[in-house]
């Protein structure tokens, strides 16, 4: 009989999920921070949403080469390095506000920094969680790794608000360092199985154009790229925006909004919690569509409400739908790419997820030149038409996923199905 924790049977995946969660909280409690601090600095909208800018714009750059060397190092030694860039960043940042030399532009090179070490390690922290449990868990590994991406996402601002409120945000990013620290001893204690791969023998350059042809033949990872594209496009900008409806609509304080801002979190960790729990999954790509579009018309929603309940009600809702995106969008791509070919095509999703630096410029203009929720309802209505006509178009998301195998030999020599 499954069981939701069952990814969690391996020590591994017991170990990965702790590190995982504590980076993702240090990184929603620093974004939260660096939003605050600019709000209070500027007083602009826009420049709220260069927080967001400038923290995805390295998947934009380097997400494609992350998910090159996903298939070309090894994926531990590449995720610790990458934690350690986040540490680093987050002592600068500690530094420059201990030493009251901090000026509000300093934000966006803190941001950007971390924003380079999640370009680097995420598609080898999706596809570490199949290497250590395997295909026939992978679905339920993926859900639990959501649950605590969106725990984060609940807790992280609820805690930034809460301690701005507190103790400050220099005593907050002293909470930043720790919680780094914790997840960097985590993947110490990690250990990952043994790959071999054939395609350190060739280019770098040449690894990448052969993620991009691979992905663009293969019309269900076409179709979950084109979507994640136009998601953090016209979706997941809103989140930039939070902070200032908190202050401007709502007027509500640091507090408050940091509660507000994980209550799609909350919402998520339920969803992602009914993803795990459900047997024998074989339509992701309609959980992944339908989470999309519920997604899309309650952030629609969110933009029309001014009253504080209401929209921590919405936001919940809107977690419930992203629950399906975000757990099934690497889930897809990992049941669905040839073992030789996963780290690369995850490299092309985290470029997808790189389109949301972009979105956060636009939305932050457009709120600057009418008004932070026309410019949310404007971006969402154009997602549920684009999302929606995807789905029409390319049916093969909806269809059940089938891997494809460059290497036949591949997924029964790999260590992913080693049990332990």
């Amino acid at each position: 009989m499954p069981s939701t924790l069952d990814a969690f049977r391996n020590p591994g995946f017991r170990l990965l999920w702790p590190a995982n969660f504590f980076s993702y909280i240090s990184r929603w409690m620093q974004m939260t921070f660096l939003a605050w601090i600019i709000l209070q600095e500027t007083g602009s909208p826009f420049y709220v949403g260069l927080v967001g800018f400038f923290g995805m714009f390295p998947l934009l750059a380097f997400g494609a080469f992350g998910g090159v060397l996903a298939d070309r190092m090894n994926r531990h030694t590449l995720l610790l390095s990458t934690q350690i860039l986040n540490l680093a960043a987050g002592i600068f940042m500690t530094v420059l506000l201990v030493t009251d030399m901090f000026v509000f532009w300093h934000s966006y090179i803190v941001v950007f920094a971390s924003g380079l070490g999640w370009a680097f390690d995420m598609p080898s922290r999706r596809a570490a969680v199949h290497d250590l449990i395997g295909r026939a868990g992978v679905t339920n590994g993926m859900a639990l790794d959501s649950v605590g991406m969106h725990a984060s996402r609940m807790s992280g601002p609820a805690l930034a608000g809460g301690l701005i409120a507190l103790i400050g945000v220099k005593g907050g990013f002293f909470v930043i360092i720790a919680f780094y620290i914790i997840s960097i001893a985590f993947m110490l204690m990690l250990k990952l199985p043994t790959r071999t791969s054939s395609v350190v023998t060739r280019s770098i350059v040449r690894n990448l154009g052969e993620g991009f042809s691979y992905v663009r033949g293969n019309r269900v990872i076409l179709a979950t790229v084109v979507i994640t594209v136009l998601m953090n496009l016209l979706l997941f900008p809103y989140m930039q925006m939070v902070p200032v409806i908190a202050v401007e609509i709502l007027d509500v304080g640091p507090g408050l909004m940091g509660i507000m801002m994980g209550a799609d979190g909350l919402g998520a960790i339920i969803g992602s919690i009914s993803i795990a729990s459900a047997a024998r999954l074989r339509h992701h790509g309609r959980v992944y569509l339908g989470g999309s579009i519920i997604g899309l018309v309650m952030v629609l929603f969110f933009a029309a409400s001014n009253v504080f309940l209401l929209s921590m009600l919405i936001l919940f809702l809107l977690g419930l739908g992203t629950a399906g995106f975000g757990t099934m969008q690497s889930t897809i791509v990992v049941i669905a790419a040839s073992e030789d070919m996963r780290g690369r095509a995850l490299g092309v999703i985290s470029l997808a997820i790189g389109a949301g630096p972009i979105g956060a410029l636009l939305i932050g203009a457009l709120a600057q030149t009418t008004s932070p929720p026309m410019a949310i309802a404007v971006f969402a209505s154009l997602g549920l038409l684009t999302v929606g006509t995807v789905g029409l178009l390319m049916p093969e998301i909806r269809a059940p996923i089938a891997q494809e195998r460059n290497n036949p030999q591949s997924e029964a020599a790999s260590p992913a199905v080693q049990r332990t």
